[in-house]
């Protein structure tokens, strides 16, 4: 199942312009973010929105997406397990209602936890940009929109893949010669 119709006219369609070249999108005025939601909400998506101006630390962020997201109790409270717990909500076990059109995860003030945990505030970014692959294979949509009070923010490119092995010749040793 495509995540999009392709038979359908999609120039129109605020989500799919989106995520047409990432999956993570940077908003700067509020104004545009809000109304960029409230589009998402009028189409069917779960907006589930996070307000990470005041986290200084990764334990803030780790309490706060465990909140937003219904996280089970068992949650490490690492980066590693917000991977792990986002597999999930891809899987709608928790977190994303089954019935939406899609999910738009929504962090704002970012810019401030960018400051202060840069490697988490990437890596975060990352996480959601894999998952929202991940969603797409199974026909899902997951966005994170995220909104800096510093207009010239960057971030380094998220959701790159390396190129992998197959999975019979993964190990060295199935592909020696000798």
């Amino acid at each position: 199942m495509a995540a999009f119709d392709p038979a359908t006219e999609l120039s129109q369609d605020l989500a799919f312009r989106l995520l047409i070249n990432t999956s993570v999108t940077l908003f700067w005025r509020p104004a545009i973010l809000d109304e960029t939601t409230a589009w998402l909400s009028a189409h069917g998506y779960q907006v589930t929105r996070i307000d990470a101006s005041h986290w200084a630390t990764e334990r803030d962020l780790h309490r706060e997406i465990a909140a937003a997201l219904s996280f089970p109790d068992y949650y490490g409270h690492n980066l590693d397990a917000l991977n792990d717990c986002m597999r999930d909500v891809v899987s709608q076990d928790y977190g994303w209602a089954p019935d939406t059109t899609g999910l738009a995860l929504v962090l704002t003030g970012y810019d401030g936890f960018a400051a202060c945990c840069p490697r988490a505030a990437q890596v975060v970014l990352d996480i959601m940009a894999d998952q929202s692959r991940s969603a797409a294979l199974f026909g899902r949509r997951l966005m994170c929109l995220v909104q800096s009070n510093d207009p010239r923010i960057r971030f380094e490119p998220v959701g790159a893949t390396p190129v992998m092995w197959n999975d019979a010749e993964w190990l060295d040793s199935r592909r020696r010669t000798d």
